[in-house]
């Protein structure tokens, strides 16, 4: 059951894998939903780390999604598949897609979208599905992050590291970062963060272990990897949880793991992108439960840096890979 839809939409497609100049403005069918599946009409699409892995070729994605990137939009419903039960044409969601973002028209799974939280912009609402489903999955199931305990936060103003910050501190955590120069630790002290490391100055695991009394963090969610997988072992707690989510700095390093015996560590990963439906509905339950009502109380929300028109994908990219930003990176299409 549909409106009136057009037969074809401006989606961004990846000429050939390489730097932001490759992803172009193309013509592609609207998609049709599939069973249990919706189809929204995109408001706003959300601009993440994978998606540039994915344009240099090293990041496909998963078997049966689209090849258009982009991983989160919100938007308005405009025609369902079969058997869907949640939603009815006209709700505004956001929603957490295997790829096909960067687009006028995107498909999800009906468990795999959330309606829009009280109180927040379409724009605002593209801002929240990537971030908040990978820091939900890594810093509160996986890290197992409580109240009182300690967070640290490599990449402290990125998409995901400013929401860690926020649900973090809604929580009742404490929370360090590690950002690149003193007015984006700044920007993240003003978010939250009770104590802000900048990496080219300082030296963070004296930093970390001087904020903690000698103690270290509970928790480090880390997306740099390389050199930072020793060092955070040197920042941990005993019986510290260290998360990774990428490796910007390298995926292979020659380790000592004596401290990871010594001090009990645990260390573990995720990916996001290629698990499977029901997972994402499980991760997606979760946070409709715990962290909507914050959203709509107005104890975090999604912080914009800034937006660009869908055909400007390239300036998007260009913008998260110069690594200026604070927060997310929207794409509006027209």
């Amino acid at each position: 059951m549909s409106a009136m839809l057009p037969e074809t939409m401006t989606a961004i497609g990846i000429k050939t894998p390489g730097g932001p100049e490759v992803l172009v403005p193309e013509t592609r069918p609207v998609p049709m939903p599939g069973k249990g599946e919706i189809l929204v009409k995109v408001a706003a699409a959300g601009v993440n780390r994978p998606d540039i892995l994915q344009r240099k070729g090293g990041y496909p994605p998963p078997k049966g999604a689209s090849d258009i990137p982009g991983l989160e939009i919100s938007g308005e419903i405009v025609a369902m598949g079969e058997g869907v039960t949640r939603f009815k044409i006209t709700d505004r969601v956001c929603a957490l897609v295997p790829g096909g973002g960067y687009a006028d028209y995107c498909t999800v799974h009906e468990t795999n979208a959330l309606p829009i939280p009280d109180g927040l912009t379409l724009v605002e609402a593209a801002g929240i599905p990537e971030t908040f489903f990978t820091v939900w999955t890594n810093v509160f199931d996986r890290g197992a992050l409580k109240p009182h305990e300690t967070l640290l936060v490599h990449g402290g103003t990125s998409g995901i590291g400013t929401t860690a910050i926020m649900l973090a501190k809604a929580f009742g955590s404490r929370v360090i970062i590690t950002a690149g120069s003193d007015e984006k630790c700044q920007a993240t002290i003003k978010i939250g963060a009770d104590k802000a490391i900048n990496y080219r100055t300082q030296d963070f695991v004296e930093e970390v272990l001087a904020f903690t009394d000698g103690v270290g963090a509970n928790v480090i969610l880390d997306m740099v990897g390389g050199a930072y997988i020793t060092r955070n072992y040197g920042a941990a707690v005993r019986d510290g949880r260290i998360v990774q989510i990428a490796f910007q700095g390298g995926s292979k390093v020659e380790m000592d793991f004596v401290p990871l015996m010594m001090k009990r560590l645990t260390h573990t990963g995720s990916t996001l992108r290629p698990r499977s439906v029901e997972e994402k509905a499980v991760i997606a339950k979760a946070l409709e439960a715990k962290v909507w009502p914050l959203l709509a109380q107005g104890q975090c929300k999604p912080i914009i840096h800034a937006t660009f028109p869908l055909h400007e994908a390239v300036k998007a990219h260009q913008m998260m890979e110069s690594g200026v930003h604070t927060g997310k990176i929207i794409l509006i299409p027209p």
